[in-house]
């Protein structure tokens, strides 16, 4: 009878250790968003005190980022994470933060050591923006996790009297998360864009971008005005621009959400501003 209990002692024992692995919740995730949020702010502010480390922190945060939203797709679709696959992912956000404001560097085999040649020429650097339109309609009620979509570059990036990316290079992005608006606890519809390839001239290159900034802008893909450079959208007038896109909020990582108790909805001819989160070698 003593072996019997302690044997049920165990198994009952297992299983609440095992329920409090899988107790990870929304608002779990939502933590780890804002913890990435907040060490994309640590990490812009390095920049300015060591570049190439930021440049290093960065193409991990992108990498964390993407695991985050990886949770959070996994717990919609299979309403369970491990807290172990939390709690890791939690530690690895607040080491990054602690590198980015100047704590203890991690050993050196953590991180592959930095190329100290000089940038390239045909290199367009972390942080760049370009200002794109968008080719089709994206909204938060309709659209699936996975699905594709297109934007085109509305003005020409030139670096040293050269070229780069010419006016109407394909900019590709993926949803990477859904939200519809509902009644419910989720009020406003939310939609995570990530941009992942670039096509200038025919060759296809693999890129991390971020969505910044949403603005109105007009159908017609053909009104371009050449040479205007990075960040092509002056004053809010550019090729049928009308300025910001009310009712849109944008926080970090790409999350585009709706005001409460609506829809995202991106029409065809949105312009969006987008920021490279690594740098980018153009074959030429």
């Amino acid at each position: 009878m003593k072996a019997l209990f302690i044997t049920m002692a165990v198994l009952v024992g297992s299983a609440a250790s095992a329920l409090g692995q899988t107790q990870v919740t929304s608002a779990d995730i939502q933590r780890l968003q804002d913890g990435v949020y907040d060490a994309s702010g640590d990490v812009s502010r390095l920049r300015d005190r060591d570049g190439r480390l930021a440049d290093s922190l960065q193409r991990e945060l992108d990498d964390l980022r993407d695991e985050v939203i990886y949770l959070k797709v996994k717990l919609r679709k299979e309403s369970k994470v491990s807290r172990a696959e939390y709690a890791d992912l939690r530690d690895r956000i607040d080491r990054l933060r602690t590198e980015a404001r100047g704590g203890p560097a991690r050993a050196s085999a953590s991180r592959p050591a930095v190329n100290d040649a000089r940038i390239s020429a045909t290199e367009i650097p972390v942080g760049t923006e370009f200002d794109v339109r968008l080719q089709s309609r994206l909204n938060s009620g309709t659209a699936l996790v996975e699905d594709r979509f297109d934007a085109t570059t509305l003005a020409a990036y030139e670096r040293n009297g050269r070229i780069l990316v010419p006016a109407g290079s394909v900019l590709r992005g993926i949803v990477s998360a859904v939200t519809p608006a509902s009644r419910g606890i989720n009020r406003r519809g939310e939609l995570t864009l990530v941009f992942d390839r670039f096509t200038i001239e025919g060759r296809t290159y693999t890129v991390r971008a971020t969505v910044m900034q949403a603005l109105q802008g007009e159908a017609d893909t053909g009104r371009v005005a050449a040479g205007a450079g990075v960040g092509a959208i002056i004053g809010g007038i550019l090729g049928g621009v009308r300025g910001a896109l009310t009712g849109i909020l944008i926080g970090g990582g790409g999350t585009v959400a709706a005001t409460e108790g609506n829809e995202v909805d991106l029409a065809p001819g949105t312009v969006l501003r987008v920021r490279l989160d690594a740098p980018l070698d153009v074959v030429q």
